[in-house]
């Protein structure tokens, strides 16, 4: 049973990653209704987000590649630092920062207190609320290439704020983009490849961490399967999304994440579920 459940968490971990309605806030409120009725945990969440993650590196391995290579060769001089792709792996590190920094200073609250059902609840809700401000009302008219560095910083404060249960590390960075005036897909792609460095380095330090841990309610095994599941199920998720978003808006994820964390606040203050 905790075989098949492991892969239900994957296949919604996979489906809900990159949709901007947070995945770590599905995995937490699904395993509350699971069999086991358990909270998956921070470290489940993040060594599955190892396989979302590198459903991105497939989807955009040739941008990837070709940021990487341009970066270097900007630091060898063979190309001029403004160089677009040059460019954008700096901001990729620079906003980077933020994420790791805090990550590693709350890490105790990130793994506890942070993953109480009431702030998943209520970050589901104003978050939900702040992408639909930000889609209505950003002018949507600035194109990937003309990030800034200034930019690329608060692009990283809001992906930052993805540690906490229910805000959505693609929807918060797409809410800030979209303030900025940047258009959807420019947005959503930048918080793509933004999210790539903290992923992977979260999943990875989580998984040397369990590596023996005895106390994980999933086993490596449970958990490396759960992971190939969301690798698959993302890569559909991803190009399905980047076609929706280059031709509707964020109002249906803003309505349904308003009406999910409604219900759960419901369920929550009837006692039928913990928080």
């Amino acid at each position: 049973m905790h075989l098949l459940e492991a892969l239900f968490l994957g296949v919604i971990q996979g489906l809900t990653e990159f949709l901007p309605i947070s995945s770590s806030a599905h995995l937490r409120i699904v395993g509350t209704f699971t069999g086991s009725g358990e909270d998956p945990g921070a470290a489940f969440t993040a060594i599955t987000q190892i396989g979302t993650e590198a459903a991105v590196v497939v989807f955009f391995w040739r941008d990837i590649t070709r940021i990487i290579g341009h970066w270097f060769r900007s630091l060898t001089g063979s190309l001029p630092r403004n160089d677009p792709d040059a460019r954008m792996g700096w901001l990729i590190i620079i906003g980077s920062i933020p994420i790791v920094v805090l990550g590693l200073l709350f890490q105790d609250e990130i793994e506890t207190v942070l993953r109480s059902m009431w702030i998943v609840a209520i970050m589901l809700i104003v978050f939900g609320i702040l992408l639909g401000i930000a889609d209505y009302v950003g002018a949507k008219r600035r194109k990937l290439d003309q990030i800034t560095y200034p930019h690329g910083v608060l692009y990283g404060f809001a992906q930052a704020l993805a540690l906490i249960p229910g805000v959505s590390r693609s929807g918060g960075t797409i809410t800030m983009g979209l303030f900025l005036g940047y258009e959807r897909a420019a947005a959503a792609r930048y918080a793509f490849l933004l999210a790539i460095p903290a992923v992977f380095g979260s999943g990875f330090f989580q998984l040397f961490k369990s590596w023996d841990a005895p106390d994980q309610y999933f086993s490596l095994g449970e958990t490396v399967a759960a992971t190939g599941i969301a690798f698959v199920v993302a890569l559909g998720v991803i190009a399905f999304f980047m076609n929706w978003i280059s031709k509707h808006s964020f109002l249906p994820f803003v309505i349904y994440r308003i009406l999910l964390g409604t219900a759960l606040l419901v369920l929550l203050s009837m006692g039928v579920i913990s928080g």
